[in-house]
C-alpha cells in the first residue's frame, strides 16, 4: 500500500515536471529578478502573474533574490511591494545572505522593521557564520544594532570566519564605543 502511494505522488510530480521544459520553468523566474534588478515593473507584474510564487523567490544567475536586490539598493518601494506578494523573507541568496543581512549590510533599518514584522529569523547566519548583529556591528550602524539587541539578536553567536561574535567585533573596533557599550547592556548568554 506504502509503496503505491509512493508510485502515485512520483507520478503526479513528474507529470507537472513534464509539462514544461526545466529551462522554461526557471527562465521567467530569473527573468523576475532581472525585472526587479531594472525597476521594470510591467515586467515584473507579467512575470508574477504567469509564475506566481515561483518567480518571487527565485534566485538569479548571481544567486540573488528579488527581494535581496530591492534590500541592497534601498528600495522602499520594491522592498515593501515583494514583502506585500509573499516574498520569502527568510530565503538566503546562494551565498546564504538573507534579505536581514542585507539590510543590515547597507544600513537599510526601515527594511529592517519591515521584517521583522515577517517574522524574520533574527539570528539567522549567512555561509561565513555572520548574522545581522554581527554585519551591523562591523558597519557600525548604532541605529540597526540597537533595534537588533532590543528585538533579542544574540550578541554572542560567533561566526565561523574569525569565531568571534558581535560582542567580540565591538570590543575590537575602537571607533565606535556607543555600540559596545549597547551590546554591554546586554547580559551575556551562558555558553552551552
Amino acid at each position: 500500500m506504502m509503496k503505491s502511494v509512493k508510485l502515485a505522488v512520483a507520478a503526479a510530480l513528474a507529470a507537472l515536471l513534464s509539462d514544461e521544459p526545466a529551462a522554461a520553468q526557471t527562465m521567467g523566474s530569473k527573468d523576475f529578478v532581472g525585472a526587479v534588478r531594472a525597476r521594470d515593473g510591467d515586467k515584473a507584474m507579467e512575470i508574477l502573474r504567469e509564475r506566481g510564487s515561483l518567480a518571487l523567490n527565485s534566485r538569479d544567475d548571481k544567486g540573488d533574490t528579488a527581494l535581496i536586490v530591492a534590500i541592497s539598493r534601498r528600495d522602499d518601494v520594491w522592498t515593501g511591494f515583494l514583502l506585500n506578494q509573499g516574498a520569502d523573507p527568510n530565503q538566503a541568496a546562494r551565498n546564504g545572505e538573507t534579505p536581514l543581512i542585507a539590510a543590515a549590510r547597507v544600513g537599510y533599518i526601515s527594511a529592517v522593521g519591515d521584517l521583522l514584522r515577517q517574522r524574520v529569523k533574527i539570528d539567522a547566519a549567512n555561509r561565513m557564520g555572520e548574522t545581522a548583529l554581527i554585519v551591523a556591528v562591523q558597519g557600525r550602524h548604532v541605529a540597526l544594532v540597537k533595534a537588533l539587541l532590543a528585538l533579542g539578536a544574540d550578541p554572542d553567536k560567533t561566526d565561523s570566519a574569525a569565531g568571534y561574535s558581535a560582542r567580540d567585533y565591538a570590543k575590537r573596533d575602537n571607533r565606535s564605543r556607543e555600540i559596545l557599550k549597547l551590546i554591554e547592556a546586554k547580559v551575556p548568554r551562558p555558553k552551552a
